[in-house]
């Protein structure tokens, strides 16, 4: 199933805006998000038929046009003036440094896209390659090895071929305003499109309109929802769900947990205790611990992400709003200085605008 089993393939227009602190980024984001979700998902009719029995070549289809999709806006700017470069046939230092240029203003990072840059020069100087299409062509393969190197630890989308365990856990962390509520109610529905029950535990009891959101998201896919009050202690919650979900012989439980950006000790804290209940009930578990992170705030993200792994063992990560950037390339930056494989991508706000990320069809659509 995609996405309960995911394995990848192995192989032997505008400026960057002046950089804010996570923190900031998330405060700016948390209100609109706030609003636009609860009207987004009071105003959206509920789904009776995920779709479940599509044919597997039919939904591999749609998820290169969904990546397609998403990244029209990332073509129509700084990938699409990197495909310019070749076309002007010239292999010379200030191709170079216009691709260097493009790599950075794409949010890709100065320290990878050095690495990029380096490992291409290198190949190109080593192979005595002359002609551009060819040195293009280099540049993509490089792409695709920076983001297919993170192995991942997970024990559902990574290398690890055995069944995967049942109930499985996904344990979802992220902070307000990236579209971490979406991601999981889009995740229900995915599992739900493939023939398998998911249960959503809403253990972000600090605010009473997440938990509403993981409530109407929920009534909308067709998943059911454990909840307790605000201000309840999350790891009740997430007992009660784990506990639901053997009682009606679910296949996963996706765990929402706060969206705050707390300092290091009180996060390890909440995270540690929340564990010990996952543990106690199913000692392999979490079986993935998905960080959802905003492309649109680019280099922002990876500050994000490098406090959160600061806490917790990370997985995967979810790359949301990919539609609503310029910039796709806080993806490479993701996999190459945290050594977190991206899984998945949001291609849009509705139920189905969820695609299991490929590298090769990430790379091939923001060239094509």
């Amino acid at each position: 199933m995609r996405f309960f089993r995911r394995s990848r393939k192995t192989d032997d227009d505008e400026q960057p805006p002046q950089d804010k602190t996570a923190a900031e980024a998330a405060d700016e984001a948390v209100a609109h998000a706030d609003a636009a979700a609860a009207v987004a998902v009071e105003s959206a009719e509920p789904i009776v038929d995920a779709g479940a029995g599509a044919d597997e070549e039919g939904l591999l289809r749609e998820d290169v046009e969904q990546t397609d999709r998403a990244l029209q806006r990332t073509k129509k700017s700084w990938f699409g003036h990197i495909s310019g470069l070749f076309s002007r046939g010239d292999i010379d230092e200030e191709l170079w440094e216009e691709l260097e240029e493009l790599l950075i203003g794409a949010d890709t990072g100065v320290a990878t896209t050095q690495k990029i840059l380096d490992q291409v020069r290198e190949r190109v100087e080593s192979d005595g390659i002359r002609d551009a299409a060819e040195v293009e062509e280099a540049l993509k393969e490089t792409l695709v090895a920076v983001l297919n190197k993170p192995e991942g630890r997970g024990k559902l989308w990574g290398r690890d071929t055995s069944a995967p365990p049942k109930p499985a856990v996904i344990l979802v962390l992220g902070v307000n305003g990236t579209g971490k509520t979406t991601t999981i109610a889009k995740l229900a529905y995915a599992f739900r499109a493939e023939g398998s029950k998911a249960i959503i535990a809403a253990a972000d009891t600090f605010r009473a309109a997440a938990i509403e959101q993981v409530k109407a998201w929920g009534e909308r896919v067709g998943a059911e929802v454990v909840a307790h009050k605000q201000g309840a202690d999350p790891a009740a919650v997430v007992f009660d769900a784990l506990t639901a979900a053997e009682s009606r012989d679910a296949d996963i439980v996706i765990i929402d947990t706060a969206g705050r950006l707390h300092t290091k000790f009180n996060l390890m804290e909440e995270l540690s205790k929340l564990y010990r209940v996952i543990q106690r009930k199913e000692p392999s578990a979490p079986h993935e611990v998905l960080l959802v992170l905003d492309a649109t705030i680019g280099q922002n993200a990876l500050i994000q992400a490098e406090a959160f792994t600061k806490a917790a063992e990370v997985t995967s990560a979810c790359l949301t709003k990919l539609d609503g950037t310029s910039k796709g390339g806080i993806v490479f930056a993701i996999a190459d200085q945290l050594n977190i494989p991206v899984r998945l991508v949001g291609t849009g706000e509705q139920p189905e605008d969820l695609a299991p990320f490929d590298a090769e069809t990430f790379v091939e659509a923001l060239f094509r």
